[in-house]
Parts: C-alpha cells; structure tokens; sequence
C-alpha cells in the first residue's frame, strides 16, 4: 500500500469519526452553528447587500464615462450613489402609493365596522325565527358587547404589562439588530469598492491550497453561481414590473378601485417567485372589498387570468430563461426550498437549482463525449 492510499485511508477514517461525534452531540454542534452564525451574521447581511447592489451598479458603471478619461477614477463612486438614489427612489414612490391608501382605507373600515355590526344584529332579529339554532346559540352565549369590549381591554392591558416587562429585551434586540445593519451596510461598501482585490485574493489563496484543476473548477463554478444569482435577481425585478403594470393597466380598463396601490403591492410582492403574487391578490381582494364585493370577485378572476398568462409565457422566459433553468425544475426548486426554508429557500433554490442543473448537464455531456456514444441514441424519442 503507497503513501498516497494510506493518506486517502486516514482522511475517510478522520471524516467518520468527526461526523460520529457531531452526530451524537447534535445539540452541541447546533448552538455552535448558531453561535458562528449570530458572530458573522453582520458579514452575511454585508455582502448580501453588496451582491444585490452589484447588479444594478455593475451595469451603470458599464456605461459610464466611456468617453472622459478623467472621470475614470470616479465612475465607481458615482455608479454606487446613482444605484442608491434609484434604490430609494423606488422604495420612496412605492411607500407614497402605498401607505396614504392603506391609512384611507383602514379609516373606511374603521367606519363600516359598527355600521356592518348593527346591520347583522338587525338580520337576526328579522330572521330568528327562521333559524332557531342561531337564535338559540346567541341566547345562551349571551352575546354582550360591553362584556366583550372589557375582555378585549383585560387582554390589551395584560399584553401591555409584558411588554413593558419584557422591554429592556426588546430594545436590546432592536439595538443589536441596527448594529448589526449598519456594519453589515459598512461591510458591503468596502465589499464593491474592492471588489476585484477580494476576487484576487480569494484566487490566490484556492490555488494555494488545492490542486490547479480543483481551483479551476471551484473558479469556474463561482463564476457560474455569479453569473446566474446575478441573472435571477435582474429577472425577477424585471417580471414583478411586468406583473404589476399588467394589473395596473387591466384594472384601469376594467374600472376597479386601488388600480394604481394593488399593481405596486403585486409588484413587489412578486419578488418572492411564485407564490408572492398571492400574497398580493388576498391584499387586493381585501381592498376591493371594503368598496365592491362583487368587483372583489371579479378581480380574483382577472388575478388568474393574468396570472396563468405569467406563470405559462413570462415567468419561465423571463426568470428561467435568464438562469437557463427550465420551468418544470423552476417549480420543483420552489417547492423544495419553500418547504426547507420558506421564503429564503424559494429565493435561494431557483438560482442554486440551476447551477447545479447547468454542472449536472455539463457533467453528462462530457461523460457521453468521453463514452463516445452517438446521438442518436438518445436525442431521437420513441413514443
């Protein structure tokens, strides 16, 4: 047996031996996990931030000063204030268009209620006769509303007193998060300003480490991950506008109130693949139906019109065709990380799941390359 066996024989054996322990100690493993994470977590926001900051900022800078030589040296910083301002911007007009409706309608609701309440009182004292068993329940429940509201102040009030007891935590927390945010937001400034450095030294130390082959390949599956993260992030920006000026413009023809509020709310709601634009719809139909049940359902018909219309033609040509991901595995990725992770897993799988479809489809070809097997016998299909 040479060296070189013995070495592999060893590092199984450590493997196993390290995995037993982790396994039988799982809870200690776990904490330590959350420990790590809770340490970096600032450092994972950081570039996170960064990453999604890059696509847009990537592109601007792309396009500018290409003709002023003396403005090279500024493009950078001038490309990440113009992606912030647009960032904003975006986020400012969406918060002017959501909020003052939300407030309206909230006060439309907080109007109707005890009107809606009087009117279903009257319905059952007109129709008691005709349902007994209803008649029945509200004799022995004896419904009260006093009695009600003062259960309903109990509750606020005991709710309140834990809050306050536990509030010294709660700010602890709060305080903590916006440290966290705000290192995490220095981070990823230095991340984009250095961002070719970082990518230098990160080659250097993969190739210091490991084989030349093996640090080419993890080289080209960053690249790859790069490439496709990058690619999703853009489509899915692009496809919750598509959607949400669909519903804008449908709305607008078809008269529905709140055209211009439900468009933005599915719009960005549809950031999360799938099953985001549902969100927006209950939202909407919630909406409408403070002014009109009946467009309320009418709307629902109109929200699956459209959407059939996005899932079957825009969504797989806009999202998996940016990330070359066909649409059947663009829903299993959905159901998979949803069920995982919940949202976080349906944002993360659809661009994981298509670099390992692209390593997995580059693997079998050059497999049948080096088996030399024609192909004819597999592209031709026998029904």
């Amino acid at each position: 047996m040479d060296r070189e066996t013995k070495r592999h024989i060893i590092q199984i054996v450590a493997f196993a031996v390290i995995f037993y322990c982790a396994m039988m100690h799982l809870n200690i493993v776990w904490s330590l996990l959350c420990s790590l994470l809770s340490l970096f977590l600032p450092f994972i926001l950081g570039g996170s931030i960064a990453f999604i900051i890059n696509v847009p900022m990537k592109q601007i800078e792309k396009h500018l000063f290409q003709k002023n030589q003396k403005m090279q040296k500024m493009k950078r910083t001038v490309s990440y204030i113009l992606t912030l301002i647009a960032v904003f911007g975006i986020l400012t007009l969406a918060m002017t268009v959501i909020i003052p409706e939300l407030v309206r309608t909230a006060r439309i609701l907080a109007g109707q209620v005890p009107v809606a309440f009087s009117a279903l009182q009257e319905w059952f004292q007109e129709n008691s006769e005709n349902l007994p068993s209803i008649s029945a329940f509200i004799e022995n429940s004896e419904l009260d509303i006093t009695s009600i509201s003062s259960k309903a102040t109990d509750i606020l009030q005991s709710a309140a007193t834990g809050l306050i007891s536990s509030g010294f935590s709660l700010i602890s927390n709060v305080v903590s998060g916006i440290v966290s945010f705000l290192i995490g937001v220095v981070f990823s400034v230095y991340v984009l300003f250095q961002k070719e450095k970082l990518a230098v030294q990160a080659k250097k130390i993969l190739y210091a480490i490991l084989p030349e082959t093996k640090a080419d390949k993890v080289v080209s599956v960053g690249k790859l991950s790069n490439q496709v993260f990058s690619n999703f992030l853009s489509g899915q920006c692009l496809e919750a506008c598509i959607l949400g000026t669909m519903f804008v413009v449908a709305m607008s023809i078809f008269r529905m109130p709140y055209a211009m509020l439900i468009g933005v709310i599915i719009a960005l709601t549809a950031l999360i693949p799938i099953v985001g634009a549902f969100i927006g719809c209950v939202v909407g139909m919630f909406l409408i139906v403070m002014v009109n049940p009946v467009q309320a359902i009418w709307f629902l018909v109109l929200f699956l019109v459209i959407q059939q219309i996005e899932g079957n033609l825009i969504y797989p040509r806009v999202v998996g065709g940016s990330i070359g991901l066909p649409s059947m595995w663009v829903l299993v990725a959905v159901s998979v990380g949803g069920s995982l992770f919940g949202i976080l897993g349906i944002l993360v799988f659809i661009p994981l799941c298509s670099v390992c479809y692209a390593l997995f489809r580059d693997f079998i070809h050059a497999r049948l390359r080096k088996k030399k097997v024609k192909k004819d016998k597999y592209e031709i299909y026998d029904s």
